[in-house]
């Protein structure tokens, strides 16, 4: 593994210990590595780049496909950041097995749907499997709700139990935990952003699992920084995805998205004007949003 190249559990107790949390980033197109992993190093921040198996199906990739674009990308740029290459929502254990082959450092198995043993179940199989190859595992308990059915198919939410956090760690053996507390995927219009930092609270004193917060995209930098700050060690990885692709498709005057192939067509100007679309985003979340800047 390259030097700055981190699993997420080190990484995570990393930001716990400093008080910031990671910036989970996903792409979505592998144009947009590169500017991602410019951002880290330009602000001095440690950062996760991420990419889920529907966001796989959706713009025409695979977990080969991304890691060779993700190590020919973190080539070109040379970061001396800690950087992670996550697997996002998953729910085939094929998959995961594919992405941790192709030099995935941390994956996640999303059985939220299911009922609680079968979802401790198969967490606790990815576990094993993962551990065994030195990559780490995040699940998710409770359902986080959606406005852009990327990553769920409904737009329904289940708030993460307290006690059922505590058995679920403490029978799987994750490495962090996707809590369900009031944020969604996507960007928002009618519902309003909330953080429960309550829950959030009672979680954290039940269980010493790091907490992952989905839906990041749009929520305000102050709920984010409380949900950071709270004691004992709050939030420490955010996912961000949505606003990264705003931001590169409003530089390019379009509003539907492309296919990976598609971007990657892209004139050399329009390429530039994206991806530097997504390095300003993704800078100004370091900076304002996440407090990771200088933290590397």
């Amino acid at each position: 593994m390259t030097a700055s190249l981190l699993r997420l559990a080190p990484a995570l107790a990393a930001a716990e210990q400093g008080g910031y949390a990671l910036g989970s980033f996903a792409p979505r197109y592998t144009s947009m590595i590169e500017p991602i992993l410019r951002a880290g190093e330009k602000t001095r921040s440690p950062l996760i780049v991420q990419i889920s198996q529907r966001e796989f199906e959706r713009y025409g990739t695979t977990p080969h496909y991304f890691g060779e674009a993700f190590f020919k990308a973190y080539d070109a740029v040379k970061p001396t950041v800690p950087v992670v290459l996550h697997l996002d929502h998953t729910f085939d254990i094929r998959v995961i097995r594919e992405a941790i082959d192709a030099g995935f450092t941390s994956v996640m198995i999303d059985q939220s749907a299911k009922p609680l043993e079968e979802n401790i179940a198969v967490s606790a199989d990815v576990v094993r499997l993962a551990h065994a190859r030195n990559v780490s595992v995040e699940a998710e308990l409770g359902k986080i709700g959606t406005t852009d059915f990327v990553e769920t198919d409904e737009d329904e939410e289940h708030f993460t139990d307290p006690n059922e956090a505590r058995r679920f760690v403490a029978e799987t053996g994750v490495d962090a935990l996707a809590v369900a507390v009031g944020t969604a995927h996507g960007h928002y219009t009618t519902r309003k952003p909330r953080v429960d930092l309550a829950r959030l609270q009672a979680i954290r004193e039940l269980t010493g699992v790091h907490l992952v917060l989905h839906g990041g995209s749009g929520v305000p930098a102050s709920m984010i920084h409380d949900a950071i700050r709270l004691p004992g060690g709050g939030i420490s990885k955010v996912n961000i995805a949505t606003d990264l692709e705003h931001a590169m498709l409003t530089s390019l005057g379009r509003t539907e998205r492309l296919t990976d192939v598609a971007c990657r067509a892209l004139p050399p100007e329009q390429m530039r004007t994206a991806q530097d679309a997504v390095e300003r985003t993704v800078v100004e979340k370091i900076e304002t949003f996440l407090l990771s800047a200088g933290k590397a």
